[in-house]
């Protein structure tokens, strides 16, 4: 039986939107990759936690997000790890937990060009394919020609959660920013309004 190829992509998901979900599905359906896992960050060391919303509602929202969708997944690997999580951790973990699988990171060319100021950034790039997305604005660095690097160009949205917060903070729908089935709890829940 061949390898499952999973695809990581990393993130606050705070929240979940349109975009991110363009990003996962082009990856699990137009690259090697036969599953994309949506990872639910607790803390990214290089972000403030203060405006996070819980890591549980956080990944609820992705789950459902995802609905029924085949080849996409959301994760919570991270959530008992110690914190800030690396990736490499993560990796060690996941590559224990799933010995039959092949893993890979999805980034963006924001990500890739500070690849080098990652923990075991070095056995990142030894030991895993790195599926980049361009992003307009950001140079890829001197890692875009590197044998694990792979660099496409996906459909984008100029949309950011921290602008759909802030739209939710002025009392305002979320709808067509994300999914319907995020919008609808988001709505129900209360979540970001405060």
């Amino acid at each position: 039986m061949a390898t499952r190829k999973i695809g990581l992509f990393f993130g606050s998901f705070n929240p979940v939107h349109v975009g991110h979900m363009i990003l996962a599905n082009f990856m699990a359906t137009k690259t090697e990759m036969t599953e994309v896992w949506m990872v639910v960050s607790p803390q990214n060391p290089f972000k403030e936690r203060a405006s996070l919303a819980r890591d549980h509602d956080r990944l609820h929202l992705v789950e459902l997000a995802i609905g029924d969708t085949p080849n996409l997944k959301a994760s919570n690997v991270e959530f008992t790890m110690p914190k800030p999580s690396y990736t490499i951790d993560t990796l060690a973990v996941l590559r224990d937990k799933y010995p039959d699988r092949e893993f890979a990171l999805i980034m963006g060319t924001d990500n890739l060009a500070t690849l080098h100021k990652w923990k075991n950034h070095d056995i990142i790039l030894r030991d895993y394919d790195i599926h980049v997305y361009n992003r307009p604005g950001y140079e890829p660095g001197d890692l875009a020609t590197h044998g694990r690097v792979t660099i496409y160009d996906a459909p984008l949205m100029h949309l950011s959660a921290t602008y759909i917060r802030k739209t939710l903070k002025e009392g305002l729908s979320a709808r067509y920013l994300v999914p319907d089935a995020v919008a609808r709890e988001i709505e129900a829940s209360g979540l970001y309004a405060k």
